[in-house]
């Protein structure tokens, strides 16, 4: 052990049996990183209010409904937001609750 750099290998073996898979870590990094695009945050927030279809999305920011798409496209994939059909209409929504929770929690982090 090295004392210079202060590391204590109990605390070190601890947090290293807790530390999730390279899968999952990937996984938390990429959903921040979607999350990361302006228009994505908006779309996530405006369905955390109400279920959407693309055309009211696009209203609402004020963007093309082939934009509103592209990025939708991304919120499903990254299992964000679902999306069910009505007709021939398709309405999103948040993918469950724990997406709201992150937002909410996002939200209260950046307002303090």
């Amino acid at each position: 052990m090295n004392k210079a750099f202060c590391i204590n290998e109990d605390r070190v073996a601890d947090v290293r049996k807790l530390m999730k898979s390279d899968k999952i870590m990937n996984d938390l990094a990429a959903t921040f990183k979607a999350l990361g695009d302006l228009t994505r945050s908006k779309i996530v927030f405006a369905l955390s209010k109400k279920v959407l279809c693309v055309g009211e999305i696009a209203a609402l920011l004020n963007i093309s409904q082939s934009a509103v798409s592209h990025q939708l496209r991304v919120l499903r994939d990254m299992k964000l937001v679902r999306s069910r059909k009505e007709g021939q209409v398709t309405y999103y929504s948040l993918d469950d609750i724990h997406i709201n929770f992150l937002l909410k929690e996002c939200f209260r982090h950046v307002m303090e």
